[in-house]
C-alpha cells in the first residue's frame, strides 16, 4: 500500500475523536484530552471551556492530583558528591535562543509545533540559525541572529540555566526548553570552565533537580493509571513517556 493510500487510524479517549493537527504527535492529543476529561469528572473545570481554559486546567488538576515528595538533606548531598560537574560557580556558555513566546490567548500547542518544526530544520542545517532567528524570533536579540552573549549560572530562568549547565555539549540543543516566556530552541557556541560550590551554596539547585525528576516520573504514571481506566483508540499511552506535561 503506498503512503498516499495508507489508513490513518483514527485517535480517541472514551470515545471521543482526537484531532491531533497542531500536536508534537498523536499520543500528545490524546494525553492532552485523557486530562482535559479528568479535569472535567474531578470539578476542575466546565465542560465545553476554551483551549485557554483547558490548559490553565490541567495545570491545576496535575498541581492536585500528582503530589510528590520532597528530597531530604543527605540525599541532595549523595547527589552533589555523585556528580560534581553539575555544581560549578563561574561556568560560562556563549549562547543563541530562538524565542517562540507564549502570550495570552496563543493556542499552546500549535506554537510548540511551530518550534519543534524549526528544531528538525536546524538539526539539520545549523547554519540557519540566524536566518531563522530573525524570521522567528519574539526576542531583541533576533536583530543578532539570536545571539544573547556569554551566560552566566543566575543570569537566566531556572528552566533556560538547567539547559546550559552543566554540560560540555556545543551546538544545537536537541530539545525545546520551555519556560515562563515560551519556547526556545538553544544553541551553545563555546563554553569556559569553573570551579566547584560548596555543597551550601548548591544544595536548593540539587533539590529543585531532584524534585524535577521525580516530578516527572509521577506525571508519567499519573498518564500512564489514566489511560488503564480509559478507552483509548489509535495511540499506545501505556509505551511512551508522557508526552504533553514537559
Amino acid at each position: 500500500m503506498s503512503p498516499a493510500s495508507a489508513v490513518v487510524a483514527e485517535v480517541s479517549v472514551n470515545g471521543i475523536a482526537v484531532d491531533p493537527a497542531g500536536f508534537p504527535s498523536p499520543a500528545a492529543a490524546a494525553v492532552r484530552e485523557l486530562l482535559r476529561q479528568r479535569a472535567v469528572a474531578t470539578g476542575v473545570m466546565a465542560d465545553g471551556a476554551n483551549a485557554g481554559e483547558v490548559d490553565a486546567a490541567i495545570e491545576r488538576l496535575l498541581e492536585r492530583e500528582v503530589v510528590t515528595p520532597e528530597p531530604g538533606e543527605a540525599e541532595c548531598r549523595r547527589y552533589y558528591q555523585a556528580n560534581p560537574q553539575h555544581f560549578m560557580n563561574g561556568e560560562r556558555a556563549g549562547v543563541r535562543h530562538i524565542l517562540f513566546q507564549l502570550t495570552p490567548g496563543t493556542p499552546v500547542n500549535s506554537l510548540r509545533a511551530r518550534a519543534e518544526q524549526a528544531l528538525r530544520e536546524l538539526l539539520h542545517k545549523p547554519e540557519r540559525f540566524g536566518a531563522l532567528a530573525r524570521e522567528c524570533s519574539n526576542c531583541p536579540s533576533a536583530q543578532h541572529d539570536g545571539r544573547l552573549g556569554e551566560m552566566r549560572r543566575g543570569e537566566a530562568v531556572p528552566e533556560f540555566e538547567a539547559a546550559l549547565f552543566p554540560g560540555t555539549w556545543t551546538g544545537v540543543a536537541r530539545q525545546l526548553v520551555k519556560t515562563r516566556f515560551g519556547f526556545h530552541i538553544v544553541a551553545v557556541d563555546h563554553r569556559v570552565a569553573g570551579e566547584q560550590l560548596p555543597f551550601a551554596d548548591a544544595h536548593a539547585a540539587i533539590a529543585q533537580r531532584l524534585r524535577s525528576g521525580v516530578q516527572r516520573r509521577a506525571l508519567e504514571q499519573y498518564v500512564r493509571v489514566l489511560a488503564g481506566q480509559a478507552e483509548v483508540r489509535g495511540v499506545d499511552l501505556a509505551a511512551v513517556a508522557t508526552p504533553l506535561v514537559q
